[in-house]
């Protein structure tokens, strides 16, 4: 049996997506455990590993920070600093 196939649905067809989905998980590991999970994840095909300096994932944390008082402060949860006494404490 045949169909009859729209251009309505030929265009349809054209424009389906897949859309791939990964997660990013940021992890906190003693020095002397590390390298034993690293091995671990690396041997898994579909796990894909970076290391992260000291001073990268301070960084990364204190953004994590100033972004998470940024929704307190928008909720009205926590007051907000005037920038001239920011300026003045640097």
């Amino acid at each position: 049996m045949e169909y009859a196939i729209s251009s309505a649905e030929k265009s349809l067809n054209l424009n389906l997506f897949i859309i791939s989905i990964a997660m990013k998980i940021l992890l906190d590991i003693k020095d002397d455990k590390a390298l034993h999970l690293l091995e671990v994840l690396n041997g898994l095909s579909f796990v894909k590993t970076k290391v992260r300096t000291d001073e990268k994932a301070l960084l990364m944390s204190e953004i994590h920070e100033a972004v998470e008082n940024l929704k307190l402060v928008k909720a009205g949860k926590l007051k907000a600093r005037a920038a001239k006494d920011l300026l003045d404490e640097l």
